[in-house]
């Protein structure tokens, strides 16, 4: 993969988050600070998924919404789009582990393209559920690419996660 062209595209939540047993403020969050360290490492283009409707400020508000979004099988709308996704063999695809799986936003995205021939590396940050079932549904959503196996990192070592990432990656 080395001559292939690719992209980062992550949703990530910042301000009010759960972070090793406590609620933290967190200027950025988890996700992006993991999706950055792929960046250095690879040269990726990135791209951020973004609500269209923001989630609620206090964590435990937007648990809630997340919750129902997923019970809804939702899909929130979404503030852009990447221009050429064709130009893009690899597509790094980085969230949360919201209740067992990605933010309802992340099915947004996957769904809004054609991923058919491409390769998906997941990667996700967690407290304690790991890749949960998203994995599984990255195939469901994109029957036609190829899903190596993902990254899940613990979010309150995000900071400490380059050796992880880095092996990871290779």
């Amino acid at each position: 993969m080395a001559n292939s062209k690719s992209l980062i595209a992550y949703y990530s939540r910042k301000g009010n988050n759960y972070v090793g047993g406590s609620i933290v403020n967190l200027p950025i969050g988890n996700t992006e600070v993991i999706a950055k360290k792929i960046q250095q490492i690879t040269g990726s283009d990135v791209f951020e998924i973004k609500t269209v409707k923001s989630y609620p400020e206090d964590y435990t508000e937007t648990t809630n919404v997340a919750q129902e979004e997923n019970r809804n099988n939702a899909r929130p709308e979404l503030t852009a789009t990447v221009d050429d996704i064709d130009s893009y063999d690899v597509i790094y695809i980085g969230y949360p582990n919201w209740w067992g799986t990605m933010p309802m936003a992340v099915f947004t995205f996957l769904e809004s393209y054609d991923f058919s021939g491409k390769t998906i590396i997941p990667f996700c940050t967690h407290e304690g559920s790991r890749m949960g079932s998203s994995e599984r549904d990255i195939k469901k959503l994109c029957p036609n690419a190829k899903v190596l196996s993902g990254l899940a990192i613990v979010g309150g070592s995000v900071g400490r996660a380059d050796k992880d990432v880095a092996n990871w990656l290779r």
